[in-house]
């Protein structure tokens, strides 16, 4: 009997379809396509990632855990919402976990990486100077993946990129409001600086003044959005 090679490749198709539905989910909530505490319509994202609505469902399981949505058995999915205790707690966590990578990284960091990461930075520069937030953005989160990774600690990635998958949906406004973009970078420079000095303790400072300045910025540009005529303060974003 011949093989019917369409029917498979289209069984083949659907599969790759069906997979890419959590990672397509993931990609737009962090790209900041849906507003927080926004509902998710599990039809409506079927429909548009061309998969039935199983794998929608799947997905948002998978990204309930990961901390990026919120399920309400009665209600439905919504994009998460976060309280100020929420956020500080992950800032807290977040300068913890940059302390101890500035102080894994600067004793081993190369030549070469300390080149790699100034070069990253000019690159961010010259977003900025271009005003292109839009690659600003993933630039940005480049870099500081890049840094844990150069530690070549498997374990602090994974705990690294769990926590900042939460952050992310908090980062736009502040980097965007208030010439956060332009500190932002500056403290970026400051970091690689302090790492070319192969010195533990100046390394985890950066790294931790940099967390720190974030945080900041966060509340700054919550405070400026709760202002704004018409606008609720029940998010916060860094």
């Amino acid at each position: 009997m011949k093989p019917n090679y369409s029917s498979q490749i289209q069984i083949l198709r659907s599969q790759s379809l069906e997979s890419a539905a959590q990672p397509e989910i993931y990609t737009m909530l962090l790209q900041g396509q849906f507003e927080m505490g926004q509902k998710l319509s599990e039809a409506a994202l079927a429909s548009s990632l061309g998969v039935s609505r199983g794998p929608v469902r799947e997905a948002f399981r998978a990204l309930e855990e990961a901390g990026l949505v919120t399920i309400s058995k009665n209600r439905g999915v919504f994009v998460r919402e976060f309280t100020p205790k929420d956020v500080r707690d992950l800032y807290d966590i977040r300068m913890g976990l940059d302390e101890m990578t500035g102080r894994l990284l600067a004793p081993r960091i190369t030549n070469e990486q300390v080149a790699e990461l100034e070069a990253m930075v000019q690159t961010m520069q010259q977003m900025l100077d271009r005003d292109d937030l839009t690659n600003y953005f993933p630039q940005n989160i480049e870099f500081h993946d890049r840094i844990v990774r150069m530690t070549g600690n498997d374990k602090l990635v994974g705990l690294y990129r769990r926590l900042t998958d939460e952050m992310h949906l908090m980062r736009r406004r502040s980097i965007a409001q208030g010439g956060g973009t332009l500190i932002s970078n500056e403290e970026h420079r400051d970091i690689v600086a302090a790492l070319a000095t192969r010195d533990p303790e100046t390394a985890a400072r950066a790294m931790r003044a940099h967390g720190a300045g974030g945080y900041r910025r966060l509340l700054l540009a919550t405070r400026e959005f709760a202002e704004q005529p018409g606008r609720a303060a029940s998010v916060a974003e860094s």
